[in-house]
């Protein structure tokens, strides 16, 4: 009896013991789990940045933008797009789902929709209404974008306690990176002589929130309305060429393209707000939307994981208006400098430093302006699509006797009136050889692809190939695609100055990716990366199911 009452004794003991230790595993389990997540995940989107920018004006940064990121955090410098076209819509749904158009769908800014019948614009949903404005820009939202983000996947495995927050100057860059379940997404209402609010659509929410309202009657917009100079002396801006030249697009209301800039005098005869959008003041905005939405919204407060995503805008407005070589895209870059500081100096304070992981990377990067390139002797120049949509529609009657076959021109892709040539009883495939043999005569031309029937491609597997099935989505993008050769842009008169971006060449596909923060080590790489990378090695970081379309490869070597 002794020895029994002794052995049971030591059975509870030891239990007690099991259940204690147990206890305290689980204990050091939840507490390390905790720990290795971060409080906020930042998601930077800076728009049509080269990575030269990184390198060309490194020495005119400061310590605490780019440089730190570069400097504190990893660095791969060997990043690129994966596929074609290279725009803003499907630049920011790639990174944020981890895949290509061909699976989230994102295929253009606009696209051809053969069920509708016309044009479509990414994010439009006239099933919504614009809150904070009356203008068509609010009504906006992500159904058309056929899979989650890793913002998506953050808030289902937190059972919705995560917060996720979109922030740009475009509907698009806001709306497309923080995914289908957010909790808010708001863009400037800045075109044609609009509110100048930051706005957003019943999507997400029936008003706007008292922090917004609040926002939008404090003249945070119009103390923009002032004197663009240079940051510096612009004789120290010798990493961009001279300022008075052909190749820039002039606002209206003065003679030249040149500094300074009076936006307050010339913003009656430039769209008003728009012309902030078009200055690097239109980042300084973001950044000051981006501070009240932090502490107004408690981001990065608990345990829980947000996610805030930024894109700044203003790079590609000016980008487009002046070039890749200008001095007002030197200068919008060493202002953005500035933000990104005011950015992660306000991290470190309200969030605590090593308490969030970000990243920073471009949604496309852009080419010289052609002109320009002519001047030095480099092959450039400028192809009229809407001269050919109407020469192959032209030669396509005068072939099989049927007008107007052709229906869009989009994205460097023709549509083909499927029905029409059903109905007189032609062959598909044959008009849409024909049509790529008069595709393939033009000069500018360098490479066609026809797709089969459903959709899918016929040909090589080479590397250009790779990129354009990459961007090929069967129901949404076209029956032919066409690729200029190197350093040829659209013409329209808004390409004859200034820059554009679309193609797979290294000037539009290579661009920067940056992490910093915490359980990420410092350092570097020239290994290949892609764009469809990031939502994967964020989502592996966090713990949390990879976006659902997600084909990408989480870079390991970033982590501490």
């Amino acid at each position: 009896m002794k020895y029994f009452y002794s052995l049971m004794v030591l059975v509870v003991f030891s239990n007690l013991s099991i259940a204690q230790n147990s206890a305290v595993t689980n204990q050091n389990l939840k507490s390390n789990n905790v720990n290795e997540r971060p409080k906020l995940v930042v998601g930077i989107v800076v728009d049509q940045m080269r990575y030269d920018y990184l390198t060309r004006f490194y020495n005119k940064y400061g310590e605490g933008g780019f440089k730190r990121m570069m400097n504190e955090g990893f660095n791969c410098k060997n990043n690129h797009y994966n596929y074609v076209p290279t725009y803003t819509g499907p630049g920011h749904a790639s990174i944020y789902t981890g895949t290509t158009p061909k699976y989230h769908g994102i295929v253009g800014n606009d696209w051809f929709d053969r069920n509708l019948g016309y044009n479509v614009n990414c994010v439009n949903d006239d099933s919504v209404q614009p809150i904070g404005t009356d203008s068509k820009d609010g009504q906006m939202s992500p159904h058309r974008l056929l899979t989650t983000t890793f913002a998506d996947e953050n808030r289902l495995f937190t059972q919705m306690r995560g917060k996720t927050i979109g922030i740009s100057i475009k509907h698009r860059s806001a709306i497309l990176p923080a995914g289908h379940n957010a909790n808010a997404a708001y863009w400037f209402d800045y075109e044609d002589n609009r509110t100048g609010n930051f706005i957003t659509s019943s999507y997400y929410m029936k008003e706007l929130p008292k922090w917004v309202q609040d926002f939008n009657t404090s003249n945070a917009a119009e103390k923009y309305f002032k004197v663009w100079n240079t940051l510096y002396d612009i004789n120290n801006y010798t990493e961009s060429g001279s300022d008075l030249n052909t190749f820039e697009r002039i606002f209206k209301g003065k003679e030249t393209a040149t500094f300074p800039y009076d936006l307050e005098a010339l913003k009656s005869k430039n769209g008003n707000y728009k012309i902030i959008a078009d200055s690097p003041y239109g980042n300084s905005l973001i950044t000051d939307f981006t501070l009240k939405a932090i502490d107004a919204e408690s981001l990065g407060k608990d345990d829980i994981t947000d996610v805030l995503t930024v894109s700044y805008s203003s790079t590609d407005k000016v980008g487009h208006d002046f070039g890749v070589n200008s001095k007002e895209i030197e200068d919008t870059y060493l202002r953005l400098d500035l933000e990104l500081e005011r950015l992660l100096n306000a991290l470190d304070d309200k969030v605590g430093k090593g308490e969030y992981t970000l990243f920073l990377t471009a949604d496309h990067g852009a080419p010289n302006v052609p002109n320009y390139l002519k001047s030095e002797r480099i092959p450039a120049g400028l192809f009229d699509e809407s001269k050919m949509f109407d020469d192959l529609n032209e030669f396509l009657y005068k072939k099989v006797n049927v007008e107007n076959l052709v229906l869009s021109r989009a994205n460097n892709q023709i549509y083909l009136d499927h029905k029409k040539i059903e109905e007189n009883h032609l062959e598909l495939k044959d008009i849409k050889k024909m049509t790529a043999l008069k595709l393939l005569k033009y000069d500018l031309i360098g490479k066609v692809y026809i797709t089969s029937d459903i959709n899918q491609f016929e040909g090589s597997e080479g590397f250009l190939e790779n990129l354009l099935r990459n961007g090929h989505n069967q129901k949404r993008s076209g029956d032919i695609l066409f690729v200029y050769t190197p350093g040829v842009f659209k013409d329209t008169s808004s390409n004859r100055t200034g820059t554009v971006h679309h193609s797979g060449f290294n000037y539009d596909t290579h661009i920067p990716l940056l992490f910093l923060g915490k359980g990420i080590k410092k350092g570097q790489t020239f290994q290949r990366t892609e764009i469809t990378d990031i939502a994967p090695t964020i989502s592996a970081f966090l713990g949390i199911s990879f976006p659902n379309g997600s084909n990408g490869d989480p870079l390991e070597f970033v982590f501490d």
